[in-house]
């Protein structure tokens, strides 16, 4: 996914950046995690968003095969 390819829809910037929700694995803190199991560490949440007002337009699992 090229993000230099967006508009931001609430500034009108073009420049993006992504940034990391979550610690990785070692930690459950900021993971999101399966419904059903508490001791699961789950998954970092990548969120893409404007560099210059802070919006968000993408919001994606770092790794979704946690899931399976």
């Amino acid at each position: 996914m090229d993000k230099n390819k967006f508009v931001c829809k609430a500034c009108g910037n073009d420049t993006f950046t992504s940034g990391q929700l979550g610690h990785g694995s070692f930690t459950m803190e900021g993971n999101v995690r399966p419904i059903d199991s508490l001791i699961a560490s789950g998954s970092p949440i990548i969120l893409s968003f404007c560099k210059k007002c802070g919006e968000v337009f993408s919001i994606k699992v770092a790794k979704p095969e946690k899931f399976n």
